[in-house]
C-alpha cells in the first residue's frame, strides 16, 4: 500500500479540477499541461503522481510506459482517477504500472460513509480524499 505520508504529490488534471492547498510540509503541484509532466517530475521529485484518466486519456499509455521503463521513476507511486470502471481499460492500466485506480463513485462513498477503514484512508490522508471528492462534483 502507499504510505499515507506522501510528501511530494503531482496531480495531472485539467485546470477546472478543484484544488486547494495541502497541509503544511507537503509539496503539491497541479499540472494541466501533459507535455510538461516529465520536466515537472524531475523538478519536484514526487513520491506520488495522480493522473486524471479523462484528461490524459490519449497519452496515458505512452506516459506509463516511459515511467515504468526508466529506473529513475521506480520509487514513484502512480494513481489514476477515473469517472467509471471499465474492466479492459483498468487491466491495461494495472499492467502498465498503475498502483491504484479509484473512481468517482468510490470517492463519494468514502466521503459520505462513516467507515474510517475504507481503502482510501490507507492510501491517502483525509484532506486528499476531500479534495478529490469536491473535484468530482
Amino acid at each position: 500500500m502507499i504510505s499515507a505520508r506522501s510528501k511530494n504529490v503531482l496531480l495531472v488534471a485539467p485546470d477546472n479540477f478543484s484544488v486547494e492547498l495541502f497541509p503544511e510540509k507537503k509539496m503539491f503541484r497541479h499540472l494541466s499541461a501533459v507535455n510538461s509532466i516529465f520536466p515537472t517530475i524531475h523538478e519536484l521529485k514526487p513520491n506520488l503522481v495522480i493522473f486524471d484518466y479523462d484528461h490524459v486519456n490519449k497519452d496515458i499509455e505512452k506516459i506509463l510506459r516511459r515511467m515504468t521503463s526508466n529506473p529513475a521513476y521506480k520509487k514513484i507511486k502512480i494513481c489514476c482517477y477515473k469517472n467509471t470502471s471499465h474492466t479492459k481499460t483498468d487491466g491495461l492500466l494495472k499492467a502498465l504500472g498503475v498502483d491504484y485506480i479509484f473512481y468517482q463513485d468510490d470517492l463519494k462513498k468514502s466521503v459520505e460513509g462513516k467507515n474510517a477503514s475504507s481503502i482510501f484512508s490507507t492510501i491517502f490522508e483525509m484532506p486528499i480524499i476531500n479534495l478529490l471528492a469536491r473535484a468530482s462534483h
